[in-house]
C-alpha cells in the first residue's frame, strides 16, 4: 500500500471518529431517549462543544470526497511524487488540527488552519501533472 492510500485510510478513521464524537455529544445534550427515537420531532440546534463538533464534522464531510477522489486518481495513475505524499500528509494532519481548534473554540486559528488540508488536496491534484 502506498503512503497516500495509508493516509486515505487514516482519514476514513478520522471521519468515523468524528461521527462517534458527535453522536455522543449529541446524545449527552439531547438525551439518549432522543438518540433512540425516530428523531422526527424538531429540536433546537446543538450548542457549545456539541454544536462545534457537529459543524466540524459537516466541514469534514464537505472536503473528504475531494481528498478521496484525488488520492484514488493518484493511485490509479501511479502518479506518486513529493506533491502527492506531502499533500496527503497536509490533508490528514491539517484536518486533525482544524477539528481540535474548532472544538477548543479558536475561530481565527481554525479558519487559517482550514487552508492546510485544502492545499493538501490541491497538491494531490497538481501531483497528477508531474512534480
Amino acid at each position: 500500500m502506498t503512503v497516500e492510500l495509508g493516509l486515505l485510510a487514516a482519514s476514513v478513521m478520522l471521519g468515523i471518529a468524528h461521527i462517534i464524537v458527535v453522536s455522543h455529544l449529541q446524545s449527552w445534550q439531547r438525551g439518549y431517549r432522543w438518540t433512540a427515537s425516530s428523531r422526527e420531532q424538531n429540536v433546537a440546534p446543538l450548542t457549545g462543544i456539541a454544536g462545534r463538533a457537529e459543524r466540524a464534522l459537516k466541514n469534514y464531510l464537505e472536503t473528504f470526497p475531494f481528498f478521496a477522489a484525488a488520492i484514488l486518481v493518484v493511485s490509479e495513475t501511479n502518479a506518486h511524487n513529493w506533491l502527492t505524499l506531502w499533500g496527503a500528509h497536509l490533508y490528514l494532519w491539517g484536518r486533525i488540527a482544524y477539528s481540535a481548534l474548532y472544538l477548543a473554540d479558536f475561530p481565527l486559528a481554525r479558519s487559517l488552519v482550514w487552508n492546510i488540508p485544502t492545499i493538501g488536496i490541491l497538491m494531490n491534484v497538481a501531483g497528477l501533472f508531474g512534480s
